[in-house]
């Protein structure tokens, strides 16, 4: 019995050791990949910033903007160009998603975005508004992202908000085309003035 014994224990093998070198040096190798990737992704967000240099200073809100008609706080998701809406915008600091607290007013759109730049969209620029489900980097349910399109130097851009009670958004869609009504009728007027 006791030689049974000392056959079965020498047959067993102690585990394999850990190599830690080789273990520690994938660690490293994978860390440096991320930090790889991640030094790209910077400087791809740096040359777009550079693309995107000749769209001027974002307007500031006027000393008196007028009496809110809408206010509505919620989320900023970035902006993009209008109709493309993967082209994301992140000059001057479209990009950067952030908190929001929107103002509608006679004068326009005021938005502020604590930790961000705030910015000002004159009633002129406003080009409408609508319910969509999605901007660069951000999808929702259908409808459960209001797009703002404006003009700013000389371009149209979409920028996306979604509201902290996204039943809100409606509203918002029905005040911006109401701020542009006044100014329709007359544009057809002239073109059917110059037809005649």
């Amino acid at each position: 019995m006791t030689s049974v014994l000392i056959n079965l224990a020498a047959e067993q093998k102690s585990a394999d050791v850990t190599d830690w070198a080789a273990r520690i040096g994938w660690v490293v190798g994978l860390l440096l990949f991320i930090a790889l990737v991640y030094w790209l992704m910077r400087e791809g967000w740096k040359w777009r910033a550079t693309l995107q240099g000749d769209l001027p200073e974002l307007p500031t809100a006027p000393a008196e903007p007028g009496t809110p008609s809408l206010t509505m706080t919620g989320r900023y998701h970035g902006s993009t160009t209008a109709g493309q809406w993967l082209d994301r915008v992140v000059a001057h600091g479209l990009g950067t998603r952030s908190r929001v607290e929107l103002t509608l007013t006679d004068q326009g759109l005021g938005v502020v975005r604590p930790g961000a730049q705030d910015f000002f969209i004159p009633a002129d620029r406003l080009r409408g508004a609508r319910l969509d489900k999605g901007i660069a980097g951000k999808v929702l349910a259908e409808g459960g992202l209001l797009v703002i399109t404006w003009e700013h130097g000389g371009k149209q851009l979409d920028s996306g908000f979604r509201s902290d009670r996204a039943a809100e958004h409606a509203a918002w869609v029905e005040a911006i085309a109401s701020l542009q009504a006044p100014a329709q009728p007359q544009h057809n007027e002239n073109q059917t003035e110059g037809a005649r």
